[in-house]
């Protein structure tokens, strides 16, 4: 397929995070850009601001009249039902109808293509990334699954020549990208939807990292069973961190190298997870080309990903987290950064779950997870793309966690909890409608 043909690109769930970030990239190269989603969003009316036109009502006379089959890719989101009347509309007449990941491996055949894979981690190891490339000039566009601060976008730079992308494992869409340099974070269960077991994940990993022919550009945390250059904190790998300090709230560390030690490098996001995602990223643009002293500025520079441990309200007596976490692995990740912060503080975890599946797979390890708090309030499973499965409810979760101070609450009760709670650590948790939440949750704290 060859994208100089296509003069409109049309989108079905053009608000989804991957979704929008290539509907900027079309938009920026000079395409007609346009699309459908459920409902609107924050990113879609900064899509709409940008000049994209956005509907949302699943009707076929809202497709704009001169996107003809000749010069026309329509893109779709898993999310999207096999019902849905534009889609079948545009399959009909023999449209070119490409989900966003083969999109993703169009674009990546034709650059050099760093890609970041992972069950967690992904989308601050890529930012990160992209971030070091872009500031040190390098001609790059990165694709990124979240709001990157600096940026206040999921779409970094406008170059021709190099991709980053996050390489989804969810539907095996990984296995469309052409990656030059690669990374693997972790390989935990996730989407058993989709594979069914531990193993066939292991097994889409394994194929994902085969197409890397040289393992000198394939980076893996230490201890995954894999071929590659091992990653690590405090350990054996070929990059390994240490001499690592705390200061004013930033990590001061030193990074080993196969060729090289480099000293003194800070970096402002905290945890161990971070820490990690930073040296992944390190030992990617090195291997790239990038200089140590570009990449020690960037990492100093680095201001996060919205909705990754992001600070709404950072004061002396009240601190205020809101955190993307839908897997139990990334709700330990939470906790040990904020305890490694805030240390013998009361920290009051707020958790909406994403997906009944996941929720039925991972059940036990939530509560766990999640027991780990001081206080709990737990809100209603978001159901994204799925439909209830009998007995998995919020309520079956509460009654596994083994902590007293739990509460199985509505999304219109959580402000006034907040409000009257004595924690001086408040996080929210979830990857579901939480985030459209974060205004009124920060002017509520803001006010006590």
């Amino acid at each position: 397929m060859n994208l100089n043909q296509i003069h409109n690109v049309y989108f079905i769930g053009i608000g989804g995070i991957g979704m929008s970030a290539l509907a900027r990239y079309f938009k920026f190269i000079g395409k007609n850009v346009s699309g459908y989603d459920k409902t609107p969003s924050t990113l879609t009316l900064e899509l709409m601001e940008s000049g994209i036109n956005i509907h949302f009502e699943d009707n076929i006379d809202l497709i704009p009249k001169d996107y003809y089959v000749e010069n026309t890719l329509v893109i779709i989101t898993p999310a999207v039902p096999k019902s849905h009347s534009e889609w079948n509309y545009f399959l009909e007449r023999d449209y070119e109808v490409k989900k966003r990941a083969e999109v993703l491996g169009i674009i990546t055949k034709d650059t050099f293509c760093l890609a970041v894979a992972g069950t967690h981690g992904k989308t601050t190891t890529s930012s990160i990334l992209g971030h070091i490339l872009y500031e040190s000039g390098a001609d790059v566009t990165a694709f990124i699954g979240g709001i990157v601060e600096n940026y206040n976008s999921n779409l970094i730079g406008s170059g021709k020549t190099v991709t980053v992308v996050e390489a989804d494992e969810f539907d095996r869409s990984f296995l469309h990208l052409y990656p030059n340099i690669a990374c693997i974070t972790s390989m935990d269960a996730d989407h058993l939807d989709i594979y069914g077991d531990d193993a066939s994940i292991k097994a889409s990993f394994k194929e994902f990292a085969d197409k890397v022919e040289d393992k000198n550009n394939l980076f893996i945390i230490n201890g995954l069973e894999l071929e590659g250059i091992t990653v690590g904190v405090n350990d054996d790998s070929k990059f390994v961190a240490n001499n690592i300090k705390i200061i004013d709230g930033w990590y001061v560390f030193d990074v080993t190298t196969p060729t090289e030690t480099i000293q003194d490098l800070k970096f402002g996001l905290p945890g161990k997870h971070n820490l990690t995602n930073a040296l992944l990223a390190l030992a990617m643009a090195r291997t790239f080309g990038i200089p140590t002293e570009s990449i020690a500025k960037a990492l100093a520079t680095f201001k996060g990903v919205k909705r990754r441990f992001s600070f709404q309200i950072r004061k002396e007596n009240l601190v205020y987290i809101d955190d993307y976490a839908h897997h139990p692995t990334e709700i330990n990740a939470v906790h040990q950064a904020v305890s490694e912060l805030y240390p013998n503080q009361k920290v009051l975890a707020v958790f909406q779950p994403h997906l009944f599946s996941r929720t039925k797979d991972f059940a036990d390890d939530f509560a766990k997870s999640l027991s780990q708090f001081d206080e709990v309030l737990l809100l209603d499973i978001y159901p994204a793309r799925e439909l209830p499965i009998e007995g998995i409810t919020s309520q079956w979760l509460l009654n596994k966690i083994e902590n007293k101070n739990k509460k199985l609450i509505q999304k219109n009760e959580l402000i006034s909890l907040l409000k009257s709670s004595d924690a001086s650590v408040i996080v929210t948790i979830g990857a579901g409608d939480i985030g459209e939440m974060i205004p009124e949750i920060k002017k509520v704290l803001e006010s006590k």
